[in-house]
This record gives structure tokens, C-alpha cells and sequence, in this order.
């Protein structure tokens, strides 16, 4: 079952081998046969000039500030794309192995937000803010068993008395423009800490979709959605950080992000017959949209340490309400008669309390490490559908309408170990998580109450040989509860003939993950392996008589993974740096559908070099590309895509003012092109393309006395599937 993977892998580092040996007779050919010529690279060197890179039980910690590989990189979401282990889509998401949508933790916190405004705050961080990111692919027991992974990102620490404030300013143009202020202010005392931060961006965003159907009754059918988004996000955060004395310290932060859109999807099917000489039909559909997000988020946080022992107290509160309205109408194009015209009034609203200790005390050489948490969690989605009706008054549509509401709680607790013993570091730990939840669709009469206990071990092990060799293991059990989107059973639309449901009956989904890194100097390989049973997907039906695509939710019993990754710097002249990663992925899913079982592996193979050039002058410009190899799933074929950036940067006034552009995914080919696998069930093909080509401008500057940090809100896990 193995034995393509190894073969897979072993072609990859002996392909690199022979790369860096070409490299290296080029480099003495060179300095031989032109050893006076002052145009000609003189020197390579496969190893990086500083130590920006190391590990910490077996994770990858990358430096930031500072470092030249980012200083072209206009926020923090641009050095993600740089780091390895991290993949970030299209749409912006972030992703660590290819599957894994980690989470974000601010100095060793969790600062767990929905997707739209984590974005809008890692943008808001200049990599001149950070002092390093580490990325943990394998998390233990004593962090939540939903973090299958975790990025930490350390921001730059300074106790100076006084105030400081720094502005970013980003701008990114294509057809339209979008906008991004940020403004962050802060006052430190000898005891307290004060901090502001407000954001505001606004501009259109637009995306494409479009579908090529070979209908079951032999027609083929054309499919194309244009949606433009124009969007207003306003964000504030206020703290206070008391340093009662030098055993405690109390924190609070409050906030509150608001979202107000404006979006219209234009929309057309286009039929005709088998050999496309007759149209058989051609609608247009209009679907104009009003979206509102009010969140509100109170944190508290406690710390006391004496001497080996600590405790600490984390508590959340999160409000969160949606609303949105949509009227969906439906042309014939020829003659313009309205073919139906109705409209949905959406309100959600959910809530959130968490409350979490830790203590750790250290013994000797070793550290026992205990916690608790409870969370509470509360939504509520009202949807309704209202239909014109043919005397051209609008009536209940009870057939698409529902009340829809969740309810959970989760109780959960660790123990952990860990001592170092000369050069080997141990750590183990186990974790309970109790889960009672309770959903109830009022108007479909179906309540689904859960109560369960899962266990949940993990084991780490490294051994450092010496400064420049490392060897990790680690083992963890995570468990993947559906977030609340794919719990509620309501029907939103993405064109008049294409839906997707929730389906309240699926199952938390549960890993098993081993994985071993090695690092020689700033060389990382890490190999990863595992399985999850209970998988959550969507799925595709189609009906034939009505040609009305729906995507549902469902639980697969498996899927077997694996994953190769390898980064290493290339340092070709000193004003040439290269940083490579290489990394292969493997999936095997056994996928039940329509009465057959499908069960392909799936080989692909990601390649990224991020190119720095120190040039005269202080300036630095950046070429990065990356290349996904085909890939899919046991359904669907994805097409290969690619996409380079480049960047020029260059900092002023003694570094107070650092100004950069870029031009993102220059030959506007990272667009993502799907492919039906199996033609007898359903021949179509499909293509989602984002604006991400863009011209950015972008700006900071940095004034005040002080550099004291801004300390960042503080969430929980749960606030991350309040989406």
C-alpha cells in the first residue's frame, strides 16, 4: 500500500540531490573559468547566513522580524504563505498539511476568530510586529482537542514606559479597489498597561464560477455566476494589562467588529441540445444580497507564579448575530418573463462562555501540568423563505423555512508530564473531553441530543545530537466536532439549480497522527502519517429530471494520510537568498456513494521558492512561486495551478516608515479548475476563480517613545465554529 509513496518520496529527495550537485559544480566551474569577473555568482552556500529557523519539540519556529525572507511581505497573512508547513487557499484560509485548518494563538493564547475577521486582524500585523511564528502540527494533550494544529505567533516584547502607535495602511487594486486601515495605540506605566486598536476597510471583492453539465437527457449545459461583494468592516479592541506585583497580573479586553455587505450574484444557464445546435433554454437569475455581523467579546485573564508553581485563569464571553436578507429572481433571457422571484429574511444569533485553569509545578527536573475547562455554547438560526405567488403577492414558503437551534456543552481536563534528561526531552500527557449537545430543526420536529466521554492520550519525544542536529516523535488523538454551519439544516443557495444542506446527525470525527521531524541546521524534513474514521464531507446529488445539484453532508468511515515535507535555504551569492519547500502528500479515503464504494489514493506534490535579492540602497524585492500539482479526492479531479508573486520593499526616516508594492499571482493563474471522476453518474466540470491578482500598495510607520506590545484579545476554540 506504501510501497508508490516511498517510491514517491525517495524521487523526490533524489531528484534534489542531483539539483544541489549541479548547483555545486556550476558554483566551482564558475569561480574557476571566471574568477575575476565581477558580474559572474561566485559563491553558493546551502545553508542560511543567520539562525532564523530551529525547532521546539520537534515545531517549526520561524524568526520574523528581522528576517530578509519577509520583509517585502506587506502583513502577517503574506509570511504565512512563505512558512513552511502552512498553505494558504485562494479565499485566504489557512491550511497546515493541506487539511488542517489550524488555530491561531497570539503569545501562547488563543486568539480563535471566524474566518473573515481573522483575516482582517492578521493583516493588520506587520512582520516587523512579530518576533516569530511557530507552527505545530501535532499539538498535545493539553491543549483542546480540536487544535489539530497550531500556529503561535510571538509578537515583539518591550517594557519601555511611555506610548507608541503604528499605522498600516494597505491598498489593493484590479478592477475595483479594497482599502485597510489600521491604528494601534498604547500607553505603558510601570503597573499598567493600556491599548487601543481600530480598524476600518472597505472595497469590492468579486468572484467566478463557471460550469460546463452534460445533462442526463443528453444536453449540455453552461453555467456562469459573477458576484461582487462591496464590504464595510469597522474594528476596535480595547485593553488594560495590570501588574499587581510581580506574582499577579489581571488582564481585560473588550471588542467588537462589525460587518455591514452589500453583494449581487448575476447568474445564467445556458442549454442546448447534444450537439449544440438548438437552445433549449437560456435564464438569468439575480440574486442581490444584505449582509450584517455584529460580534461583541469580553476577556478576562488571571496569571500568579511563585518560584516552580503557576496558575492561571482564561475567560470568555463572545456575541455574535447575523443577519441577512436575499431576493433570488429568475429570468427567461429571450423574452424576459419572470420565472420565479422569491426571497429569504435570515437571523442568527449565537453565544458563548468559557472558563479555563491551568496550574504547573515544577519537581526536580520535572513539570506536572494540570487544567480544566468548561464552555457553553448557544445558537439560534431563523430562516424564511417567502414565494411571489401568480396574483404577484409574496406568501410563506414553509417548505424551505426552518428554525433552527444548538446547544452544547463541553467539559474537559488534562494531565501532563515532561522532563529532559541531558539531550532527550519527554512529554506526555492524557485528556478527557465530555461533550452534551442538544439540536432541535422546530420545523422539521427533529431533536438529536448527544452525550459522550472520549479519552484522548499524546506523547512526544526529541533528541538533540547536537547545535545542528534534532530528531523528534510525537503522537496525539484529536477529535473534529462539526461547526454549527454544517449542523443547521437550512438550504442556502449558491445559483437557483445549486444548494447546500446541513445535516444535524453528523458525528464528531476522531485522528490518530504520528509524526517525525529532523532538522540539520535550517534543513527540515518532517514526515507525518494517520488516519481518521468519521470523516465529515459534502457530497453532490443530482436529479436528472429537474437538473437541481444539492450538496450534503455526511460521515465517511475513513481516510488514511500521509504527509512528506522538506524545506531548505539555498544561499547563492550574499545578495541572493532561495528558501525551497517541497512537500507530497498521500490520501486514501473510502468514500460510500449512490450504493458503490469508492476507495482511490491520491498522490500530488506541492513545490514553493521564495527568492530574496538584497540590492543597493536598502532595497529588497521578492519573487515567490508556488506550484500545486494535480490532486482531488475520491469524486472530484483538481487541476493543477500555480501562481507568482513579486515584491519590492524599502524602509525610511531610520525604519519609522516602511513602504512596499506588489503584484500577487502575476499571470492570473491560481484559479481552480474541478472535474467530475465518474462521467456516469454526472459529467460536469467547473471553475472557481478570485480576484487574487492584485496590485498592493502598501505602508507603515511606526511613532511615539515606546515599544511596548500590544496585547492581543484572547478567544476560544469554540468561537472559531461559531461560523
Amino acid at each position: 500500500m506504501y510501497a508508490k509513496l516511498w517510491i514517491f518520496i525517495l524521487s523526490l529527495f533524489l531528484s534534489f540531490f542531483a539539483k544541489s550537485q549541479e548547483i555545486l559544480n556550476a558554483k566551482v566551474s564558475d569561480s574557476i573559468k571566471q574568477k575575476d569577473s565581477i558580474a559572474t555568482i561566485s559563491e553558493v552556500i546551502i545553508q542560511s547566513s543567520r539562525r532564523d529557523l530551529k525547532l521546539n519539540d520537534g515545531n517549526i519556529v520561524m524568526s520574523v522580524s528581522g528576517n530578509k525572507d519577509f520583509k517585502t511581505s506587506t502583513n502577517i497573512l503574506e509570511v504565512l504563505r512563505k512558512t513552511p508547513g502552512v498553505t494558504i487557499d485562494s479565499e485566504n484560509g489557512i491550511f497546515m498539511g493541506g487539511r488542517i485548518n489550524p488555530a491561531i494563538f497570539i503569545n501562547g493564547k488563543p486568539v480563535l476568530m471566524s474566518n473573515q475577521e481573522l483575516q482582517s486582524y492578521l493583516r493588520s500585523l506587520s512582520p516587523e510586529m512579530v518576533e516569530s511564528i511557530e507552527v505545530n502540527a501535532n499539538p498535545s494533550s493539553k491543549y483542546d482537542a480540536e487544535f489539530k494544529g497550531i500556529i503561535d505567533i510571538k509578537l515583539k516584547k518591550n517594557t519601555n514606559l511611555g506610548w507608541k502607535g503604528n499605522y498600516i495602511g494597505n491598498t489593493s487594486i484590479n478592477k475595483f479597489n479594497y482599502k485597510e486601515n489600521s491604528l494601534n495605540l498604547s500607553y505603558n506605566t510601570e503597573k499598567i498597561g493600556y491599548t487601543l486598536q481600530l480598524g476600518y476597510n472597505n472595497g469590492i471583492s468579486t468572484y467566478r464560477y463557471n460550469a460546463l453539465q452534460r445533462l442526463a437527457n443528453t444536453n449540455v449545459m453552461r453555467t456562469q455566476t459573477y458576484q461582487k461583494d462591496d464590504a464595510e468592516i469597522y474594528a476596535i479592541q480595547m485593553g488594560v494589562d495590570y501588574k499587581l506585583n510581580d506574582k499577579n497580573r489581571f488582564g481585560v479586553n473588550v471588542r467588537g467588529n462589525f460587518r455591514d455587505s452589500e453583494r449581487i450574484r448575476l447568474g445564467s444557464l445556458y442549454t442546448v441540445n447534444k450537439d449544440e445546435t438548438q437552445l433549449v433554454f437560456n435564464t438569468e437569475s439575480k440574486n442581490p444580497t444584505n449582509y450584517f455581523q455584529d460580534n461583541y467579546g469580553v476577556t478576562t485573564d488571571y496569571s500568579f507564579q511563585h518560584k516552580n508553581f503557576k496558575l492561571s485563569f482564561l475567560g470568555n464571553y463572545l456575541s455574535v448575530e447575523n443577519k441577512q436578507k436575499d431576493d433570488f429572481l429568475n429570468n427567461d433571457m429571450p423574452t424576459s418573463q419572470l420565472l420565479s422571484y422569491w426571497k429569504s429574511d435570515l437571523l442568527n444569533k449565537i453565544s458563548i462562555y468559557t472558563g479555563q485553569v491551568d496550574v504547573s509545578q515544577k519537581i526536580g527536573g520535572a513539570t506536572f501540568e494540570a487544567g480544566a475547562k468548561f464552555s457553553d455554547t448557544k445558537t439560534n438560526n431563523m430562516i424564511r423563505y417567502d414565494t411571489l405567488a401568480v396574483d404577484k403577492q409574496f406568501i410563506f414558503d414553509p417548505t424551505r423555512s426552518n428554525q433552527f437551534s444548538y446547544k452544547e456543552r463541553i467539559f474537559a481536563g488534562y494531565l501532563a508530564y515532561s522532563r529532559k534528561f541531558n539531550k532527550l526531552q519527554i512529554n506526555a500527557g492524557l485528556r478527557f473531553e465530555n461533550t452534551q449537545s442538544i439540536s432541535n430543526a422546530v420545523t422539521i420536529d427533529s431533536v438529536v441530543a448527544r452525550n459522550y466521554l472520549k479519552w484522548l492520550p499524546s506523547f512526544s519525544a526529541s533528541y538533540a545530537f547536537n547545535k545542528s542536529n534534532e530528531l523528534s516523535f510525537s503522537y496525539s488523538r484529536k477529535i473534529t466536532r462539526p461547526v454549527f454551519s454544517q449542523l443547521n439544516p437550512f438550504r442556502f443557495y449558491y445559483s437557483p439549480l445549486n444548494y447546500w444542506i446541513g445535516n444535524p446527525y453528523l458525528q464528531p470525527s476522531f485522528t490518530n497522527q504520528i509524526k517525525a521531524t529532523y532538522r540539520y541546521k535550517n534543513w527540515v524534513t518532517a514526515f507525518t502519517v494517520g488516519k481518521e474514521t468519521d470523516v465529515m464531507v459534502r457530497y453532490p446529488i443530482y436529479n436528472p429530471e429537474t437538473n437541481v445539484l444539492e450538496f450534503l453532508g455526511t460521515n465517511l468511515p475513513y481516510r488514511n494520510f500521509a504527509t512528506l515535507e522538506m524545506s531548505f535555504p539555498i544561499k547563492i551569492a550574499k545578495w541572493w537568498n532561495v528558501n525551497s519547500q517541497i512537500v507530497g502528500y498521500y490520501n486514501h479515503e473510502f468514500r460510500p456513494y449512490l450504493d458503490e464504494i469508492f476507495a482511490l489514493k491520491i498522490y500530488n506534490y506541492e513545490i514553493r521558492l521564495n527568492q530574496v535579492f538584497s540590492l543597493p540602497k536598502g532595497y529588497t524585492v521578492n519573487v515567490f512561486t508556488n506550484y500545486e500539482s494535480k490532486t482531488g479526492n475520491s469524486l472530484y479531479i483538481i487541476k493543477l495551478r500555480y501562481t507568482v508573486d513579486i515584491s519590492v520593499q524599502k524602509a525610511w526616516f531610520d525604519n519609522k516608515l516602511n513602504t512596499k508594492i506588489s503584484f500577487n499571482n502575476i499571470f492570473d493563474s491560481y484559479d481552480q479548475r474541478m472535474e467530475f471522476r465518474h462521467k456516469q453518474i454526472m459529467d460536469t466540470r467547473f471553475t472557481h476563480w478570485w480576484d487574487t491578482q492584485r496590485l498592493i500598495f502598501s505602508l507603515s510607520y511606526n511613532f511615539g517613545s515606546s515599544k511596548y506590545q500590544t496585547k492581543d484579545i484572547q478567544k476560544t476554540e469554540e468561537e472559531n465554529r461559531a461560523r
